[in-house]
């Protein structure tokens, strides 16, 4: 066996040995929550939190190890700014070994509300094969300091695993259709724009300003992004020009 396989046989162990049922969970959700928390554990990190996308504006299937990993990996998609989204976008992992250093530059708002969640170091590995992108799986630390050589090897084959996993899915799907967590990201996408659009004729700004709103709301309110746009569109949240 080669050490590539090893790796790929050591990680698929760690999975294996995480609990298969926490409030119902079961399927490829369920077994990303599992490769989450066997990441967390391995990787001395305080929780690790998983997100399919569509583009780096919206999200699919988000799987955590933990609710306050859950909570900080929905942080960045409040804000739009963070190692997720970056991740994505440049297609190469980003390794912050310390956000107090010098971060808050990168990412003026959630850098130090990450610091005040008790995050202090944080690793974002994009999900991609070819040139197909599916998300990013994030590794948040309790104190700074760089993954080592092993670590960061184990992280990569973490994250083709959970790549695999996504494809393997989307090979179930009938021929033509997304899987279930890819459609999802693309119905949210589309959810978002109609609620941007929205909420520039409610206020009279532009489209940019608009989606600053909806993501203000939601990081004011601690809500996702998606729900609010999705309250948005159904009517049930309408933003007024005096609240400006």
């Amino acid at each position: 066996m080669s050490e590539v396989d090893d790796q790929l046989a050591r990680v698929l162990a760690l999975i294996a040995r995480q609990p298969t049922d926490r409030d119902g969970e079961d399927g490829v959700a369920g077994f990303l929550r599992r490769l989450c928390t066997a990441a967390a554990a391995t990787l001395a990190a305080s929780g690790a939190g998983l997100s399919v996308m569509a583009d780096n504006e919206v999200r699919g299937l988000t799987a955590a190890s933990d609710p306050t990993a859950a909570c900080i990996e929905e942080l960045q998609f409040m804000l739009g700014e963070g190692p997720c989204i970056d991740a994505f976008a440049t297609r190469r992992p980003v390794l912050v070994s310390d956000l107090a250093d010098g971060a808050a530059t990168r990412w003026p708002v959630y850098a130090p509300t990450a610091c005040d969640a008790g995050v202090r170091a944080v690793f974002a590995f994009p999900l991609q094969v070819g040139a197909a992108r599916l998300g990013a799986l994030d590794v948040f630390r309790p104190q700074p300091g760089p993954l080592s050589g092993d670590e960061l090897g184990l992280a990569l084959t973490f994250a083709e695993v959970a790549v695999n996993t996504l494809l393997d899915r989307q090979a179930d799907a009938r021929p033509g259709a997304a899987a279930d967590m890819l459609a999802e990201a693309m119905d949210s996408r589309a959810e978002l724009f109609q609620a941007q659009g929205m909420v520039m004729v409610q206020l009279g700004v532009s489209i940019s300003d608009a989606l600053a709103r909806l993501r203000a709301h939601a990081f004011a309110h601690n809500r996702p992004l998606a729900e609010v746009a999705r309250d948005v569109v159904a009517r049930r949240l309408h933003f007024d020009r005096d609240q400006l």
